[in-house]
């Protein structure tokens, strides 16, 4: 019992040091670590060598992956790539259902690109398509954030899941993780459309155009970026990685669909996760177009690298708080208790979404849900079949809700659609609870066939 006391305080205290006293995540991960370490009576000779196997591995085994897949969304950011892919799908998909439009395209985007900057991207175009089609504009913003948001927190290569997946050791079945991250994140995207359509005709007041704010059309947006890439070039460093990655866990089904010989060595070689973002990569730099293009891509690499940097750290820091709770007594009490009480795959849903509520983050929400679930695979009967990777769905569902003051994301969204933060709070938050919930839904029902 004693035990459980501490592990709520290292828990409150990370959420406060973060939320309240904005000390960085790495930092609260860190301390709680080797403040856990103590407290919960580890041999000293163990500590420090838990701690820092516990975070060299998991930056070894994800770091690469989580740098490699920053890089391609920022190129596809700045290139004008994230345009191209929404600009094709408005051609694919039309403008008679704008929300369900806009879903898709934030759905599609931030699967490489981060949802803050995907919904900065394509706000222009959410306006014109709302003024084109004569809807209110909450409507589609909330169809975008929550668009973007289903693939943020579910689908490799964002690096929320990509940190959960290594810190569930499930890096080597990505493939599966994408293919069920997809379909969950479809339906939570749904539930979360069904939501923002009942905002489609409603007049909701919005505050005014700042003064010194210059409104940019959608047309002139793709005008900055010069000659845009095509939609095919523009999906390519998406879809090439996503593509590799499923075919090698194909190969490594029990039945050896490839079979044995070149071929399947091929398959397996390409699809791993690092070789297939780096031709995912590849792909990406043939975005970059006109003079210039070598010191722009040097500039993309280097802010991609301040940008992965946090990211890396703060996954690596969960990692070595995870493998202080493996070395405790902890564990075993909580495997004994959970087991009893027969919440199954709700406990990491539950720990997430009260961890994203009370600090914000969903990344932060996810690296430590995850650092702590590991040893409670087993009890929660999480440890075969798909568990360990629908586990890392059920965390993202629950970094999901809620959205509010605390997260940047609410702010980000709220501010660029004049939304007033009443309003918001009606309209924004909701939405996400909504989302994560559903998504938590079609994770039960997958865990019902797949564990």
């Amino acid at each position: 019992m004693i035990d459980l006391l501490i592990l709520l305080v290292l828990v409150v205290g990370i959420v406060l040091v973060t939320a309240r006293w904005k000390i960085s995540p790495f930092l609260a991960l860190l301390g709680a670590a080797l403040i856990g370490a103590f407290a919960f009576r580890l041999p000293l000779e163990e500590i420090i060598p838990t701690i820092t196997t516990s975070f060299g591995n998991t930056m070894g085994n994800i770091g690469l992956v989580i740098l490699f897949g920053t890089m391609i969304g920022v190129i596809l950011e700045r290139s004008g790539g994230a345009i191209a892919m929404a600009d094709a799908l408005i051609r694919v998909l039309g403008t008679r259902f704008p929300t369900l439009t806009m879903s898709i395209i934030g759905y599609i985007v931030s699967i490489p690109v981060f949802c803050d900057s995907g919904f900065v991207i394509l706000n222009s175009l959410k306006k014109a398509m709302a003024e084109r089609a004569k809807v209110s504009l909450v409507a589609m913003s909330i169809a975008l954030m929550t668009g973007l948001y289903a693939t943020h927190t579910m689908v490799p290569p964002t690096p929320g899941p990509l940190a959960a997946a290594a810190n569930l050791e499930v890096t080597d079945s990505l493939g599966l993780l994408i293919g069920l991250g997809l379909a969950v994140a479809a339906f939570s995207a749904g539930a979360a459309l069904l939501f923002a359509n009942t905002f489609l005709k409603k007049d909701v007041e919005l505050l005014p155009v700042p003064e010194e704010e210059v409104e940019v059309s959608y047309e002139e947006l793709k005008a900055n970026y010069g000659k845009l890439p095509s939609g095919f070039m523009a999906f390519l460093p998406i879809l090439l990685p996503i593509l590799l990655i499923c075919l090698a866990s194909i190969a490594k089904l029990p039945g050896e669909p490839f079979g044995e010989g070149w071929f399947a060595m091929t398959v397996n070689f390409l699809g791993t996760p690092v070789i297939a973002l780096v031709l995912g990569l590849i792909a990406a730099v043939f975005l970059l177009r006109g003079k210039g293009k070598l010191e722009s891509f040097n500039k993309n690499i280097s802010d991609s690298i301040v940008i992965a940097a946090p990211i890396l750290l703060i996954t690596s820091a969960g990692a070595a708080f995870g493998g202080v709770l493996g070395k405790s007594s902890i564990t075993d009490f909580l495997s004994e208790n959970l087991a009893s009480l027969g919440l199954g795959i709700a406990v990491p849903f539950i720990i997430s979404a009260a961890l994203k509520t009370a600090q914000g983050s969903s990344t932060v929400a996810m690296v430590t849900t995850s650092a702590m679930l590991l040893p409670l695979l087993e009890p929660l009967g999480l440890a075969s079949g798909a568990g360990p990777v629908l586990a890392v769905l059920a965390i993202g569902a629950g970094a999901m809700v809620v959205s509010h003051a605390n997260d940047s994301y609410f702010w980000v969204v709220s501010q660029f659609s004049r939304i007033p933060t009443a309003t918001a709070y009606r309209t924004l938050t909701p939405a996400t609870a909504i989302q994560g919930v559903a998504g938590f839904v079609a994770v039960w029902v997958l865990s019902l066939f797949l564990v």
